[in-house]
């Protein structure tokens, strides 16, 4: 298992205020999760590049909302790859001029619903217990590390991600790690 974080923060930052429900939010979540910034405009066009940091594509599907960290609500008309960038176009944004004022915007949406995933927004603050129920601390953070990502705990100590067992969103993590391993 690996958890979807954004590339350029191991940490959690606070989401904007979540728009209240309307015509064509039912059921929008609260809990908001960093999903993106947008970088620059492109073109002349009213394109903008994204940097994704969910590492989920389908998050710039045509007709996805976002939250700015401005508090404002933009939709997705139309996106392409370009490099490691998405080329996105946003319903009401109709030349460069448009665009660069969206430029350094962070993009936040509801949470994805894929029990399969570890997501950093559900893994900190949550308790980390041992598979015999010893309380080792709580998640901090989740940072990057090539081998595994890591649960940084509150007490400084680092669990590799995967010798999680088991986790209950928000709650618990569950965690069967080797003998010896918070001794260093």
């Amino acid at each position: 298992m690996t958890a979807s974080r954004p590339s350029s923060t191991s940490s959690t930052p606070e989401p904007p205020p979540a728009p209240a429900p309307g015509p064509g939010t039912p059921g929008r979540s609260a809990r908001l999760v960093e999903v993106g910034k947008i970088a620059k405009a492109h073109g002349l066009s009213g394109e903008v590049s994204v940097d994704l940091f969910s590492g989920r594509s389908e998050r710039l599907a045509p007709g996805a909302e976002f939250t700015t960290d401005r508090g404002d609500t933009v939709r997705v008309a139309t996106c392409r790859l370009h490099g490691d960038r998405h080329l996105v176009r946003f319903d009401g944004v109709p030349d460069r001029s448009a665009a660069e004022a969206l430029r350094g915007r962070t993009l936040w949406a509801a949470p994805l619903d894929d029990p399969d995933t570890l997501w950093v927004h559900d893994l900190v603050g949550a308790t980390v217990v041992t598979v015999d129920g010893r309380d080792i601390g709580t998640v901090a953070a989740v940072e990057a590390n090539p081998a595994s990502d890591l649960l940084v705990l509150d007490g400084g100590a680092l669990v590799p991600l995967r010798f999680v067992t088991e986790h209950r969103p928000g709650d618990t993590v569950t965690v069967d790690i080797p003998e010896g391993l918070l001794d260093v």
